[in-house]
């Protein structure tokens, strides 16, 4: 695989050409067109209530939820945008200016683009998050394959384990809680016009307004920082790829963050060789012994503390004496990244398999949410998204939620249960969505918004006794189990065939395209011409279209 790795003109530099120049505006336009999508496909179930009970205007309430959806790209922490990396192979996370770095980004982007565009058009409400999970499956698998590796190697199996088991849980969640929720506000308020489904074209009273507004808001802004964060962390990986040189590391770490974090690299290396182990001599390669470690099938060997020995000595060679980051030349950036990325990541590993028992090295360590332990710290290096990504993303999700929000809205309204939403159920269903997706966000978790309130909607309707359509449930229930599947084989369809033009075999990258085409036409086809009780059909709705 090293010789597809090292097959690219856009190795770390300090200047742009043309071609690096295009390819960065490609592939910054496609993360940007993935979160327009989302917010055409995912945003839209934020302001699915207040359009369908006529609460706000169409417009008003899509600019609003934009607005609120901006606040919470802006305002959220970066653990989901920096979880959903974790997720990739090692290879492609080390070599990300390569063009197998470039052909992964490339076909994680297109597979979740084109399965959320034929989703959306069958008005079926879908997960972004789950197109991009089975568009890293796809990509890892076929990474390992064509490598030789072993396909545990092709993803971090044990985060995406935690990872789906969040995005499985949510919807179970969303269901019974929205549930019991409307269930106990029956019991115990006192407000008929509450449970009634919108009179026509009439606004519900003030009050109702209010609420129903004030949960959109907050599903807006749960959105935002959770969902947002998954393209900021693609957008940064493709700068890191071709500006190395301004992205690689924080410029924004000042000379005493610097003095610190050299003095903590110095006391780990001191720690480190300390160790019986580390006094074995330094392997010829030590970052590729390292990288291998870190691999699924990765096992400890008596070249691993030498090798850390040895890198993480970078580390501190690379911060002593440094005042600012702009000292580093772009690739001295993008090599210490590297060599960060390896010590911290090997570090965890040997501490996870119980391989360091040094009392004094494990406290430097430290745990995963120890603020105080050397990733953490490093993190302030490596962990950061540049505002304009912020406010480029905010943006296209804005963008996206007033384009395209009709389909959805009115499927959320009328076509998950027998009866139409009434005001309470959209409120209990909103309030248990954005309460959901906050607390994931709070813990680094990616869920789906989609999932959440569409099962939180089912749920209520399962309270009300009011009867669930299941033609639509049969249908959204199809497309979250085809997801995974279906991104998988683009996501690997459209990575080997990027790989194979670099080998310049066209007809196994005709092979490899239309294949790809072939599954994402036939898995549309087979819904937008499925028997006729089972279509989307357009169905007359109180929304003001």
């Amino acid at each position: 695989m090293m010789h597809l790795l090292a097959a690219t003109g856009l190795e770390p530099s300090g200047s742009l050409t043309t071609a690096s120049i295009v390819l960065l505006c490609i592939a910054v336009g496609m993360a940007l067109a993935f979160e327009f999508v989302n917010g055409f496909h995912d945003t839209a179930n934020a302001v699915a209530t207040v359009i369908y009970t006529h609460s706000l205007p169409p417009w008003i309430a899509v600019i609003w939820s934009g607005c609120w959806n901006l606040l919470g790209v802006l305002l959220s922490p970066l653990g989901v945008a920096f979880g959903v990396l974790a997720l990739l192979p090692v290879e492609m996370m080390l070599n990300v200016g390569s063009t197998a770095g470039f052909a992964m980004v490339f076909s994680l982007l297109l597979s979740a683009i084109v399965w959320n565009l034929g989703t959306w058009y069958l008005g079926l409400p879908a997960s972004s998050s789950h197109t991009l999970f089975g568009a890293i499956i796809g990509v890892g698998l076929a990474n390992a394959m064509l490598s030789g590796h072993s396909y545990r190697d092709g993803v971090n199996w044990g985060k995406l384990e935690a990872t789906l088991l969040w995005l499985l849980l949510s919807p179970l969640i969303g269901f019974i809680c929205a549930g019991l929720l409307l269930a106990i506000s029956k019991m115990l308020v006192r407000w008929p016009e509450l449970f009634q489904a919108p009179d026509g074209k009439k606004a519900p009273p003030l009050a109702i307004r209010a609420l129903l507004i004030l949960t959109c808001t907050g599903v807006s802004y749960g959105h935002g920082s959770n969902d947002g964060q998954k393209g900021m962390g693609l957008i940064l990986l493709i700068l890191i790829g071709i500006l190395p040189g301004v992205y690689a590391l924080n410029p924004d770490v000042g000379h005493k963050d610097l003095a610190a974090l050299a003095t903590s690299a110095s006391q780990v290396q001191t720690a480190i060789s300390e160790q019986a182990a580390a006094a074995a001599p330094v392997p010829s390669n030590p970052s590729e012994v390292l990288s291998g470690y870190l691999l699924s099938s990765g096992v400890y060997n008596d070249q691993i503390m030498p090798a850390l020995r040895a890198v993480n000595g970078k580390i501190v060679d690379g911060l002593r004496g440094k005042n600012s980051i702009s000292e580093l030349s772009a690739s001295q950036r993008s090599e210490l990244r590297r060599d960060i990325f390896e010590s911290t990541s090997v570090l965890a590993k040997l501490r996870n398999d119980k391989k360091i028992t040094d009392a004094n090295l494990l406290m430097l360590i430290g745990t995963d949410k120890d603020k105080a332990g050397y990733k953490s710290r490093m993190d302030q290096l490596t962990q950061f998204i540049p505002f304009w990504v912020k406010l480029a993303t905010a943006l296209a999700l804005g963008m996206g939620t007033m384009i395209g929000w009709k389909r959805i809205v009115v499927t959320v309204g009328e076509k998950i249960g027998k009866t139409h939403l009434t005001y309470a159920q959209g409120a209990a269903a909103e309030l248990v969505a954005a309460a959901t997706i906050v607390f994931a966000t709070r813990y680094d978790k990616p869920v789906s918004t989609t999932h959440v309130l569409s099962s939180g909607v089912a749920g209520t309707m399962a309270a009300n006794r009011s009867g669930l359509q299941m033609d639509t449930l049969r249908n959204l229930l199809m497309a979250w189990v085809l997801t995974l599947p279906v991104c998988t084989l683009l996501g690997a369809g459209l990575f080997a065939a990027g790989l194979l033009v670099v080998l310049h075999n066209l007809v196994l990258v005709a092979v490899g395209v239309l294949t790809t085409g072939a599954l994402a036409t036939g898995t549309i086809m087979i819904w937008r011409f499925r028997p006729a009780t089972n279509r989307r059909v357009e169905v007359k709705s109180p929304v003001a279209v």
